[in-house]
């Protein structure tokens, strides 16, 4: 199953068909996107086998210059994603689904951005380091019990450990 509604909580295990949707969802972006899209990458937890996640995909399209993609904005708009502007500092956003099933998490970044940088570090950190993916794991599986319906409490209280997280990876 993918999809989650806005603003809610819920983890769900593993699941190898996660990577399946995110090769569908980067085909459908290359049709729609031809070569605007440099690469792509899976990220978020839906990438890193073991983890449970919200059952939504979060997909990261590279691109050469970010204000050049923001022209792109009505034509993934046109194709079913909801543009929300200004949450993360160099990305633009994307959500696709309604907002009572989000499926896809749209991120489109500059390659080398510190967005990208940190997105790819961290995915991988988890992925060389199963005792700390564990970890991780655990203490989401606790929030998401504590704040099923607070997405908000959720990240942040799971912010501290991502940063320490992304300290190690991004000094190894």
């Amino acid at each position: 199953m993918v999809g989650l509604e806005r603003g809610t909580v819920e983890l769900e295990p593993y699941r190898a068909e996660w990577k399946d949707r995110y090769s569908e969802e980067v085909d459908r972006l290359q049709n729609i996107a031809g070569d605007r899209f440099v690469d792509f990458e899976h990220i978020g937890s839906t990438a890193i086998e073991g983890i449970p996640a919200k059952p939504i995909i979060d997909v990261m399209a590279v691109v050469d210059d970010l204000d050049d993609a923001e022209a792109f904005i009505p034509v993934l708009e046109e194709h079913g994603y909801e543009y929300r502007p200004g949450d993360v500092d160099g990305r633009l956003f994307f959500a696709k689904g309604p907002r009572t099933n989000r499926t896809i998490y749209l991120s489109i970044a500059e390659h080398g951005s510190s967005f990208y940088n940190e997105k790819i570090a961290f995915r991988e950190y988890l992925r060389e380091h199963s005792d700390v993916a564990e970890r991780y794991a655990s203490l989401k599986k606790r929030l998401a019990e504590r704040y099923p319906e607070n997405r908000e409490k959720y990240t942040a209280a799971k912010a501290d450990f991502i940063r320490d997280i992304l300290d190690r990876a991004m000094n190894e």
